[in-house]
């Protein structure tokens, strides 16, 4: 009999990869562009962008984001001032504080935590087209922007 028992996490989803911290005494201003787990106890002014199915984000109840996070599974138990997009599973804690609105497909919502915005349940066929469409759109811009460089 093991003296240390694992845990097994909630509706069996595991971020797959490296952890990042971003401590508590840490700020940082620039978009982050991740893959695997970022852990967010220190301050960010910027968007968030998670790379991958299992890709995760959590704000620590030290942590505070200015910016939009689009990743496919949020944990919030600090401050998020920005819009929040979430493809699949969205936990807000007892100490969320989120000013914008929240774009999920799953929600748990402990007593305490606060949204002050508007929740919008996106359905998972209707989250990739759009993500295909923005994505194809950036890059018609993308091209537009060569073009004019290279005339």
């Amino acid at each position: 009999m093991s003296l240390f028992k694992s845990k097994s996490p909630v509706a069996g989803v595991v971020a797959t990869g490296s952890i990042t911290l971003i401590s508590r005494a840490t700020t940082l201003t620039g978009d982050i562009r991740f893959s695997g787990s970022l852990e967010i106890e220190g301050t960010i002014h910027g968007n968030i962008h998670a790379d991958g199915e299992n890709a995760q984000v959590r704000v620590c109840e030290t942590g505070l984001v200015q910016g939009e996070i689009h990743a496919p599974r949020v944990i919030i138990n600090g401050r998020v001032e920005g819009d929040v997009h979430v493809a699949g599973h969205l936990e807000l804690a007892a100490k969320a504080r989120v000013v914008g609105d929240v774009y999920y497909e799953l929600i748990e919502m402990v007593m305490g935590a606060e949204v002050n915005g508007v929740l919008h349940h996106v359905p998972k066929a209707e989250a990739q087209p759009v993500t295909a469409q923005k994505a194809a759109a950036e890059a018609a811009v993308s091209d537009s922007a060569m073009a004019a460089l290279s005339s």
